[in-house]
């Protein structure tokens, strides 16, 4: 059996939202709950000495040409249509990640993620922005003045930071990061290798 499959996650990745997307899918097929850990990209890229893809293909020729073939495969192939590029990207996605930490403590941390990544990736809204965020969580009927306050609370934060470096220690470089047991996979094009561990795992003797 696997002890620990998780997501890494940061809804400032579209590729970490389009996994989002599928991982409900996933989970289903294998009948394995996938805990999803929010991470910081900013200081896992930090730590790693990475950018995102971005800034290191910027100035490689047909890449970014082919990424956008890429993804409109993968968006296709899983029948995702309410997909947007963010205007507003890369966005500052700190004080909803926090959130995100804090949201992992209740009832409605599933809510909280499905809203976060359709406010970023389906409705081009700025989560950086204090207003929008609180707009988005009353919206939604969540508890917005106990989120942003817990946005601000040391243990809160702290959290976070150790979420992020205890995710680099086991290998993480970005996101989407997956884990099963102890394997891990990167990346949108590794959710098919990701599916297979699944179920060697939760077969095996």
């Amino acid at each position: 059996m696997i002890s620990k499959v998780e997501f890494h996650f940061d809804f400032g990745s579209p590729n970490a939202y389009l996994c989002h997307r599928v991982l409900p899918d996933i989970s289903s097929r294998t009948q394995t709950e996938i805990r999803y850990v929010p991470i910081l990209l900013g200081g896992i890229f930090k730590a790693t000495n990475n950018r995102s893809p971005m800034e290191q293909y910027a100035n490689v020729r047909n890449k970014k040409e082919y990424l956008a073939e890429e993804t409109q495969r993968f968006l296709s192939r899983h029948n995702i249509t309410d997909f947007k590029r963010n205007p507003h990207f890369p966005v500052n996605t700190l004080m909803a990640m926090r959130g995100a930490v804090f949201a992992m403590k209740n009832s409605w941390a599933q809510t909280y993620t499905d809203i976060m990544y359709q406010a970023m990736w389906e409705e081009e809204r700025n989560i950086a922005n204090l207003e929008t965020f609180r707009s988005i969580l009353e919206n939604a009927d969540l508890p917005a003045l106990e989120i942003i306050e817990a946005c601000n609370d040391p243990e809160i934060k702290k959290s976070l930071i150790e979420s992020s470096m205890n995710s680099v220690e086991r290998g993480n470089f970005g996101s989407p990061t997956f884990f099963a047991g102890d394997a891990m996979f990167f990346g949108k094009d590794s959710l098919e290798d990701f599916e297979r561990q699944l179920i060697s795992q939760a077969t095996a003797v």
